[in-house]
């Protein structure tokens, strides 16, 4: 087995490290069919949106039903999910309470035009720099742009990329790589950093934890008892929320994953049975439920999508708007 020396010295054999004293760090270095599978995912989710931002560029309207299915779905994430829950953050810098993009309306209404443009240049940036974006810019000129849009080029990867990942476990022999722990785990901790990043671009980096703890009506000796109580409770909620993203997405694909391999294996346990015809009767049996939950899981396909996708955003939005 061929062995490489470090820089310092370390022989790293292909299976482990070696370091001085004779401490051995095992590190395995090899390819796991869920590491194929998320390549996968991300190659189909370029080539859907990057062919979807080509037919609506310049205002164009996308023709067949494959493209058709995929903006509707983009669109209802971003009409029914983002916009609503983060709705405009900076609204009570106007004295709105309103966080809907009726507000904005309103504000552009009386004279707000240079948030507009400025919003606008924004929008056509950042379709430059993500095509998905773009679906947003083709309706700006519509729906007068929204201050959550700014949000959509995560919230949407995350929903299309789990999306992706939780379909390709419906076809024979592959299987989806968000029934890994590790798998979801790493999206949690992305959500994680994009929540701390969004939040301190809007309270500073340092104040974005002191915003954590809602603002206090009370007594100074009752609140200097209240708030590190409070702090606390914050702060460890908002490890556990996010943590939470990872083990629900998990349990959930690999619940159904289970499931399905069970129904399977009563297949092999009737061909251990004496009675000729408990085999035929159990396996056509089984064939029923397995295709029953298989289209079950189609739909748990899309609603686990759509839940990972709309906990980011409430997160996300709890963090911009003060308590």
């Amino acid at each position: 087995m061929l062995a490489a020396h470090g820089t310092f010295g370390h022989v790293y054999d292909g299976n482990s490290f070696e370091l001085p004293f004779g401490i051995h760090v095992p590190l395995p270095m090899y390819v796991t069919k869920y590491m194929v599978l998320q390549l996968v995912a991300v190659v189909l989710t370029w080539l859907i949106f990057s062919g979807l931002v080509r037919r609506i560029r310049g205002g164009q309207v996308a023709s067949g039903w494959f493209w058709n299915f995929w903006e509707m779905v983009a669109l209802y994430v971003r009409d029914e999910v983002v916009r609503p829950i983060i709705g405009d953050p900076h609204a009570h810098d106007h004295g709105d309470d309103h966080s809907h993009g009726e507000s904005l309306h309103a504000q552009v209404g009386h004279g707000h035009g240079e948030f507009e443009d400025k919003h606008e240049v924004h929008q056509h940036s950042l379709g430059e720099a993500s095509g998905i974006t773009s679906i947003a810019h083709t309706s700006h000129a519509l729906n007068g742009g929204h201050p959550a849009d700014k949000y959509l080029p995560f919230v949407w990867s995350c929903f299309f990329y789990i999306l992706i990942c939780n379909l390709l476990g419906a076809v024979p022999f592959l299987g989806s790589a968000t029934g890994a722990l590790p798998v979801t785990a790493a999206l949690a901790l992305v959500a994680f950093f994009a929540t701390y990043v969004y939040g301190a671009q809007v309270h500073g980096w340092g104040k974005f934890w002191l915003a954590l703890v809602p603002s206090l009506d009370a007594p100074g000796p009752l609140k200097l008892l209240l708030v590190p109580m409070m702090f606390a409770i914050e702060l460890v909620g908002f490890f556990i929320k996010h943590g939470v993203l990872a083990i629900r997405l998990f349990a959930n694909i690999m619940g159904g994953h289970t499931v399905l391999g069970v129904i399977l294996g009563f297949i092999y346990v009737a061909s251990h049975v004496e009675a000729g015809w408990v085999h035929p009767v159990v396996t056509f049996g089984s064939v029923a439920g397995q295709i029953g939950v298989g289209l079950l899981e189609l739909l748990v396909a899309f609603i686990q999508a759509y839940v990972f996708a709309f906990l980011a955003t409430i997160f996300i939005g709890m963090t911009l708007h003060e308590h």
